[in-house]
């Protein structure tokens, strides 16, 4: 597993306990909910390489394309169409 780095957020308290809610929800931490929203965020952005079910990363060094255009992100192909 790849080394995590620490951080601190300041997030207004409203935002906080909706996420409290939210990951209690989801049955994990605070912190996993925080790690899970950012890299689906990043993942729909392109941003993120996806993970394929090898745990290899997809994109670039993968098989070239980014989680957002791969599965019909924006600006897609699968967007266009009506």
């Amino acid at each position: 597993m790849a080394a995590r780095k620490p951080f601190l957020l300041r997030t207004d308290p409203e935002v906080l306990a909706a996420l409290q809610r939210w990951a209690a929800d989801e049955l994990r931490s605070v912190n996993g909910q925080i790690d899970f929203v950012l890299r689906r965020a990043l993942q729909q952005a392109g941003r993120l390489p996806a993970r394929d079910r090898d745990g290899a990363m997809e994109g670039p060094s993968g098989d070239g394309a980014s989680a957002g255009r791969s599965r019909g992100g924006a600006g897609s192909a699968r967007d266009s169409e009506g």
